[in-house]
């Protein structure tokens, strides 16, 4: 019981003496209960904000999520996109029903009217959603020595969901070379980006591959199963096209040399020979007459 009064009164100095430096430096003390909320979807949440040593307190809270920031309270009052479902207090701003859009976070900024004093403090809410059943690109068939790559998403998870690989209904390890199972093979894989990778391909990788997605939240789900089979380069079958093209290839020189040979070419170019002037001599004519001096006919 001791022990515990030393931590409370150590606490209780702390804190007395990071709002004394505050007000010493111009600064008022800005605090929060919970720096992280989390929260179901469709709840409602409360986002604590408190503090001290400002004379005409101004309250505003700005929320960001990735590039995005908008402006939630100004001046003490809910801006027009959240006046139907967030209410301010000087405590806090509360949600009456959160949605999976509003995890980010959220800055609370507390400043004199004159500008002379200003603290803040920043909230994580989080929303929390259930995964939904993941989608998996897993190829029908890979060539044993070459690379493949296995992938595996959901979008709906809040937080964003892990994904683990099932073969043939087994978990597969981090390190396939720490479980007899998969010593043979030589994977990597990816627990926040569910990508699979193979690199070599070995035959032992052939099985039914299945992905789970898990967030901590709700119940794990999991794909449909597809199977993958690991297959030796058909070696025969390059080398039976290669033939093929080499004597289709072979006809098609034969076929025109033996065209040549037989002067098909030389017809061809007798064929299109210059057209032929004909000239003849016109008959004599009365001096009444037209003359003509000459004729052609081609």
């Amino acid at each position: 019981m001791g022990t515990e009064a030393r931590t409370g009164r150590r606490e209780l100095l702390l804190f007395t003496s990071v709002i004394l430096c505050c007000l010493a430096l111009g600064r008022g003390a800005v605090y929060t209960s919970e720096p992280e909320v989390r929260v179901a979807e469709n709840k409602p949440a409360k986002l604590s904000c408190s503090y001290s040593g400002f004379s005409s307190p101004r309250v505003e809270w700005k929320f960001a999520q990735g590039d995005v920031t908008s402006l939630v309270c100004y001046n003490n009052k809910i801006t027009a996109s959240y006046e139907d479902r967030v209410t301010f207090s000087h405590s806090g701003i509360t949600f009456h029903s959160v949605t999976r859009k509003d995890t980010g976070m959220y800055t609370c900024m507390v400043s004199d009217e004159g500008g002379n004093t200003y603290g803040e403090v920043t909230v994580k809410l989080i929303v929390l959603v259930p995964p939904s059943k993941p989608t998996v690109n897993v190829p029908s068939s890979a060539t044993i020595g070459s690379r493949a790559v296995l992938t595996c998403s959901e979008k709906d998870g809040s937080p964003p969901s892990e994904f683990y690989w099932f073969k043939d209904g087994v978990l597969m390890p981090t390190e396939p070379k720490s479980n007899r199972a998969f010593s043979n093979s030589s994977y990597s894989l990816d627990h926040k980006t569910g990508e699979l990778v193979f690199d070599p391909v070995s035959a032992s990788d052939t099985g039914d591959y299945m992905c789970q997605a898990q967030n901590g939240y709700g119940s794990p789900m999991r794909s449909d199963a597809v199977h993958m089979e690991a297959a030796e380069l058909n070696v025969g079958g390059i080398v039976a096209a290669v033939l093929v093209t080499l004597i289709l290839l072979g006809v098609l020189v034969l076929g025109i040399w033996f065209a040549y040979r037989r002067g098909y070419f030389d017809r061809a170019k007798k064929g299109t020979s210059s057209k032929k002037v004909i000239y003849s001599q016109p008959t004599a004519r009365s001096e009444g007459e037209f003359r003509q001096t000459s004729s052609f006919l081609v």
